[in-house]
C-alpha cells in the first residue's frame, strides 16, 4: 500500500488526508497541535503531534520511507518553506507543498520540489485524488450518482480503435469526447499543439499518445481505466 505524508492539519490539510485514506492510501498525519491530531485519528493510518521545521523529529517515525509528502501549511511562510527544505534534503523524491502567495510559490520553485500547490480548502479533494490517479486530469461528480473525468490515454490504449477497444463494455464507461493536441506552428515559426475538441467520437477513431477522453461512468470503473496496465 502507498505511503503518503500530510503535514498541516488546517481545513485543506484534513480533506486531504481523509480523501487519500479513502483512496486506499495509507496516510501519516503530521502536525503540531494536538487537537488536530485527536480531529484526524480515525481517519488515517497513523497521526503524530510533532514539530515539522525539526529534522529530528521527522527522523524519529522515518519519514524517510515514505512515497510523498504533501506539505498543506498555509500561512506559516516559515513552516511551510523549512519543512518542504527538510523533507528534500532527507531524499524524499515526490513532495506537493502549498502556495498562499506569489513569493511562497517562487521560493518552492527554487526547490524543485514535485508540484505547487494553489488551491484553496475545498480543493483538497481533487489534490488527494490526483495523487492516486494521475491519469485523471479533472473530474466532476453528476447528479446521477456517475462522474465525468478528463483522462489522459494510457500508453497500451494507443494505436487502436474506440471500436477496438470496447470500453464500454471492458470497463463500463463511456466515451463521450476526445481531446487531442494538433500540431502547429505560430506567428513566430514556433512549433505549437491547439486544443481540439472531437465531441462526436466515432468507433474508427484512434487514440493517440497526446489525446484525452472525456469519460462518464462509475467512479471506480474510470479509475481503473486510468491504471491499465
Amino acid at each position: 500500500m502507498r505511503q503518503v505524508a500530510v503535514i498541516g492539519l488546517g481545513r485543506f490539510g484534513f480533506a486531504v488526508a481523509k480523501t487519500l485514506t479513502e483512496q486506499a492510501v495509507e496516510v501519516l498525519a503530521i502536525d503540531k497541535d494536538k487537537e488536530k491530531i485527536e480531529d484526524i485519528k480515525d481517519y488515517v493510518a497513523v497521526a503524530v503531534a510533532l514539530d515539522s521545521m525539526e529534522e529530528k523529529a521527522l527522523r524519529s517515525i522515518g519519514i524517510e520511507q515514505i512515497d510523498a509528502a504533501i506539505v498543506c501549511i498555509g500561512q506559516n511562510l516559515e513552516a511551510n518553506l523549512l519543512t518542504t527544505t527538510l523533507l528534500k534534503k532527507m531524499g524524499i523524491k515526490n513532495i506537493y507543498a502549498r502556495a498562499v502567495n506569489p513569493l511562497q510559490e517562487e521560493i518552492l520553485k527554487s526547490l524543485n520540489i514535485t508540484k505547487i500547490i494553489k488551491l484553496e480548502e475545498e480543493m483538497g479533494e481533487v489534490v488527494g485524488k490526483s495523487l492516486t490517479s494521475p491519469n485523471i486530469q479533472v473530474s466532476m461528480k453528476l447528479s446521477s450518482g456517475h462522474t465525468m473525468a478528463e483522462v489522459k490515454v494510457p500508453k497500451e490504449l494507443c494505436g487502436r480503435t474506440l471500436k477496438d477497444l470496447n470500453l464500454r463494455k471492458r470497463y463500463n464507461v463511456n466515451v463521450v469526447a476526445i481531446k487531442k493536441a494538433i500540431p502547429s506552428i505560430d506567428e513566430t515559426g514556433k512549433r505549437i499543439f491547439k486544443e481540439v475538441i472531437n465531441d462526436l467520437p466515432q468507433a474508427e477513431d484512434t487514440l493517440e499518445e497526446t489525446d484525452f477522453l472525456i469519460l462518464v461512468g462509475k467512479e471506480e470503473s474510470i479509475n481503473l481505466l486510468s491504471k491499465h496496465k
